[in-house]
């Protein structure tokens, strides 16, 4: 094993319901009058992408609504609130991290979220976690395509010049797991909390805690 190449900023912190949250009050600035609760929320977190899921619920109901307007106000309040939460590193990610590097090994952030978003996590895990640890980092300027596209993937082994058969991805939805299975990636499942009851039966495995003598193994039996 070469990379272990995290998925989403939500692998690293648990963050979806921050983001929840902050979905509702860019909802409530515009006038919007939606609210959605936490069923719904999980059942929409099946899919990729949250300006997406905006114009969709838009189209749904029949509304015109300006999405990438309400998705910026989305982020700002997401990010100043990062600043504030008493956030923490997820179970074995700091560990894993700090081993990976000790041994040598590359470590990826591969998301297609914004930049902003990622330094504003980070700077809120610091110093457990910092930019520095990550050898790529892929966000939404980094690729046109969303996951499932494996594009974001595949932009990151070729910025880290590794090969897909070496590295390991982490991901914490269903999308993310089918994005790195297509770029040919071993892929461990890691759930949020709020992605705890999807499918995760196409990831090689599921943990509830990230091990780099687990990850290890697993790569070196696949």
């Amino acid at each position: 094993m070469s990379a272990v190449l995290f998925g989403s900023i939500s692998t690293v912190a648990d963050t979806s319901e921050l983001q929840r949250q902050a979905f509702n009050q860019a909802f409530d600035a515009h006038g919007l009058g939606w609210e959605w609760d936490r069923p719904d929320y999980l059942a929409m977190l099946r899919t990729s992408g949250g300006q997406a899921r905006i114009d969709d619920y838009a189209q749904a109901r029949g509304q015109a609504v300006d999405a990438k307007a309400v998705h910026e106000t989305k982020s700002k309040i997401f990010q100043e609130s990062l600043a504030t939460a008493p956030l923490t590193a997820r179970p074995g990610v700091a560990d894993t991290i700090r081993g990976a590097k000790d041994q040598g090994l590359k470590v990826g952030l591969v998301t297609t979220t914004s930049r902003a978003n990622i330094s504003a996590l980070i700077e809120a895990l610091s110093p457990d976690v910092s930019l520095e640890d990550f050898d790529v980092i892929v966000d939404s300027s980094s690729v046109g395509r969303p996951k499932p596209d494996p594009a974001a993937y595949s932009f990151a082994l070729q910025s880290l010049g590794e090969d897909h058969g070496d590295c390991v991805a982490v991901e914490d939805n269903v999308d993310g797991v089918r994005a790195a299975l297509a770029a040919g990636l071993t892929c461990v499942a890691f759930p949020n909390e709020n992605t705890a009851q999807h499918d995760f039966g196409a990831a090689e495995r599921r943990v509830d805690r990230v091990s780099l003598e687990e990850l290890q193994q697993l790569m070196a039996s696949a």
